[in-house]
């Protein structure tokens, strides 16, 4: 079941940067909580982030963006850090991150879909950032050293994992001891069950596989991580919500 539904996962996706590499629209259906909408009601996508960082990037890594927040806003990063985005897609957060940490910075963006990668390559050409590197691999197995990060992020991603725990533990081996995690995804009220939240939309819509937020902080918790803070940003369903997640690692 694990590989068929992270097969479905990858698919989806695929298909969404098939349809964005060929000039298509927004690249996803409309069982998707943020497809295609008006960008002033939208609850994901390109309207949550400013027009000015939109305005600097390749219209495509715009058009790509299927999370549920900006995670660049909410991690601070700061010149010189080494960052790494968890399910980078088209890559509007690994670009946006290269350019708040500058030169001096690295910015990792790590998916498992062969086409996002090669559109999120495509766009980072077109933006001329030379600080960026794009990885294959899943991120319940992340394919960099321990205590190499500064900052992990991630956009609507870590619901459409099939093992959370272990993205969990691997967000901690990876980040170096201070390092923090700035993470914005979908959550559940504690009161709704796994059935309840799978009544409320799919798991590739990234609503079926959603945490509660009692289950997100305790799995950060037992990976190690300190100061983990879940707060909701606004509602994309009943008893589901966008909301911005943060730890840190111990120094």
């Amino acid at each position: 079941m694990t590989t068929d539904m992270r097969e479905l996962v990858r698919e989806h996706y695929a298909e969404a940067a098939r349809s964005l590499s060929e000039g298509g629209g927004c690249g996803c259906d409309c069982e998707s909580i943020g497809c295609c909408g008006e960008e002033s009601t939208t609850l994901v996508g390109k309207g949550l982030y400013e027009s000015g960082e939109r305005d600097a990037l390749p219209e495509r890594a715009v058009s790509a963006s299927l999370g549920c927040g900006n995670p660049v806003a909410v991690a601070e990063l700061h010149e010189g850090e080494t960052v790494l985005d968890l399910g980078s897609g088209g890559g509007i957060d690994v670009l946006l991150s290269a350019r708040r940490v500058g030169p001096t910075g690295t910015v990792y963006g790590l998916d498992m879909t062969d086409e996002m990668l090669a559109l999120a390559q495509r766009n980072a050409r077109e933006a001329r950032a030379t600080n960026v590197h794009f990885l294959k691999g899943l991120i319940e197995a992340i394919p960099l050293p321990a205590e190499s990060i500064d900052v992990v992020i991630s956009n609507c991603v870590v619901n459409l994992s099939t093992d959370k725990p272990a993205v969990h533990a691997e967000i901690a081996r990876v980040l170096r001891p201070g390092g923090r995690v700035g993470i914005t995804d979908i959550v559940a009220e504690d009161r709704l069950s796994p059935e309840e939240r799978a009544e409320r939309g799919s798991y590739a819509g990234c609503i079926a596989g959603a945490l509660s937020e009692s289950e997100y902080r305790k799995g950060f918790q037992e990976a190690g991580l300190v100061d983990v803070e879940v707060r909701r940003t606004h509602a994309v369903a009943d008893g589901m919500h966008a909301a911005i997640v943060r730890a840190r690692k111990a120094a």
